[in-house]
């Protein structure tokens, strides 16, 4: 609680108060996320459509339509559809270090353009392809944008937004997602009915439209202030567009501890080397902790595979493709309520509540699929209703906990002489971990069976434990003096020193 009372006593010292100009500057750069969100929905939903099947994996189509020797859960293992899904990570993975020295070098303005650019052409090339190799590479051009608007959009949101109100700005970033996710859902549900099979195309190509927003809309957008103080000493430059961005004249003391900030990040020379440092153990541990266990929660097996998943227990096409707009809805929901509690109750309680919805919902669901679901025929209705439901309170507790919080943590924890490399880090461990769970999940769904759900609620209770002993609450803090929390922690203050030592030194001297 101490930690707590100095936070908020220490985030009332800037002036300031929410803006039309911030708001409209976060909801572009948000769009990011909806991109993110969008890709994520529409690749499991084109995989469970027939006539895209039939065109780019015949072996799959033949398989789940005429081989009544395969069990229910290996119908859809193929390492040429997981191709299709993991290809984009793989490309995010290798981009999000290009765009950590272009965001760092340039600002954060132009990796968002170039992730916005590289989306339009990939989402043309999905939307055309005529074989595996054109439906491939414009899937890792859509790797390549994500991998630029996710190292850079997060960064964005949480120098621009007022210290108060930064968890819910930077949350916005994963509604986005959520969003994104939900649109995806409901247009694979629409263009699944086109007569003809050729209703994939527009689910692909539709990706262009959140693209061209967030292409047009960062063209108008502002440079963050943090940006532009440590690229040019734009003091004058920064003051202005902070006085615009916190409708006040009176910025002085953010200002002066940006330029603080800046004078600091300016001596690190390489902040890959430096951010091995003891100093920076926490934050390196958050940046790789965080989004492996984001990952290992199992929500990319509802996220990409939720159709998929649905067809496994029995549903039909438009029955499964509804139940993952279902699922989508719930999340975007949950989402929301997220962005309006977590100002106010803090990220370590959301974490926690998160944790208790999905890992009861995996037990149950685990329980149910292993007792009622052979490797032929279906679950009944009761039953498939059931775990419909227990899937939606599960997405609920993603959506209010790890799925926005895995964001908004990684986005304010880092101190800016490190910010960039610490976020392509978190970036990179994302995407690996996502390409890692693309490619594997419908292989272990065929050799795991029932027992997946028993394995991802075994992460969730660890990663709730992780949460609770070693992540301090960073609510109400301002991001530049984030490095407190870690010197005031009972447990990372033996690695990072306290703040008496920290005040020691500055008496004693060199």
């Amino acid at each position: 609680m101490a930690v707590m009372l100095v936070a908020a006593s220490e985030g009332g010292q800037y002036n300031g108060k929410i803006t039309w100009f911030v708001v409209l500057s976060s909801l572009v750069a948000a769009t990011g996320g909806i991109i993110f969100g969008y890709d994520i929905g529409i690749s499991g939903g084109v995989t469970s459509m027939e006539p895209f099947l039939k065109k780019f994996f015949p072996e799959v189509y033949h398989k789940m339509k005429e081989d009544s020797t395969t069990s229910n859960y290996c119908k859809f293992d193929s390492q040429l559809l997981t191709s299709f899904t993991s290809s984009l990570y793989v490309a995010g993975l290798i981009a999000c270090f290009f765009a950590s020295t272009v965001t760092r070098v340039f600002g954060r303005k132009p990796s968002i353009l170039i992730g916005g650019a590289a989306f339009l052409i990939g989402a043309a090339l999905g939307g055309a392809a005529s074989n595996i190799y054109m439906l491939i590479f414009g899937r890792v051009l859509l790797g390549v944008g994500v991998g630029f608007a996710n190292q850079s959009v997060p960064l964005y949101l949480s120098e621009i937004a007022p210290a108060k109100y930064r968890g819910a700005f930077n949350m916005s970033f994963q509604l986005c997602v959520a969003i994104g996710v939900l649109s995806a859902n409901l247009l694979n549900y629409g263009t699944e009915k086109i007569k003809g099979g050729w209703g994939w195309r527009i689910s692909l190509a539709m990706a262009a439209a959140p693209a061209l927003v967030l292409t047009v809309g960062a063209l108008f957008l502002p440079e963050t202030p943090n940006s532009l103080i440590h690229h040019d000493n734009g003091h004058e430059k920064a003051k202005r567009i902070l006085q615009r961005v916190r409708g006040t004249d009176d910025v002085q003391a953010e200002l002066d501890d940006l330029i603080e900030a800046s004078n600091k990040a300016k001596a690190i020379k390489h902040p890959f080397k430096n951010i091995i440092q003891r100093k920076y153990r926490p934050q390196l541990v958050m940046s790789i902790a965080i989004p492996f266990f984001v990952q290992v929660t199992g929500i990319n097996v509802i996220s990409f595979y939720a159709p998929v998943l649905f067809r496994t227990i029995g549903l039909g096409v438009s029955a499964s493709l509804m139940s993952a707009v279902v699922t989508g809805l719930v999340g975007t929901s949950a989402t929301l309520l997220s962005l309006v509690l977590v100002d106010k109750l803090g990220r370590r309680l959301l974490f926690h509540i998160g944790g208790i919805l999905m890992f009861i919902p995996q037990m149950l669901i685990g329980g149910i699929m292993g007792a009622k679901l052979g490797d032929e025929g279906g679950l009944s209705k009761g039953y498939g209703i059931l775990v419909l439901i227990l899937i939606c309170i599960y997405v609920a507790g993603f959506g209010l906990s790890w799925g926005p919080l895995g964001w908004v943590v990684t986005g304010e924890i880092f101190p800016l002489e490190i910010r960039s490399a610490a976020q392509s880090i978190n970036v990179a461990v994302n995407f690996f971990f996502t390409f890692l769970v693309a490619q594997i999940f419908l292989t272990m769904l065929c050799h795991l069976k029932s027992g997946i759900f028993f394995f991802w609620g075994g992460w969730v209770l660890l990663m709730t434990g992780f949460v609770y002993f070693l992540l301090p609450e960073t609510k109400n803090i301002p991001i530049e003096k984030m490095d407190k929390i870690w010197r005031e922690h009972y447990f990372w203050k033996r690695i990072v020193g306290s703040n008496q030592d920290t005040k020691e030194s500055m008496i004693e001297g060199p």
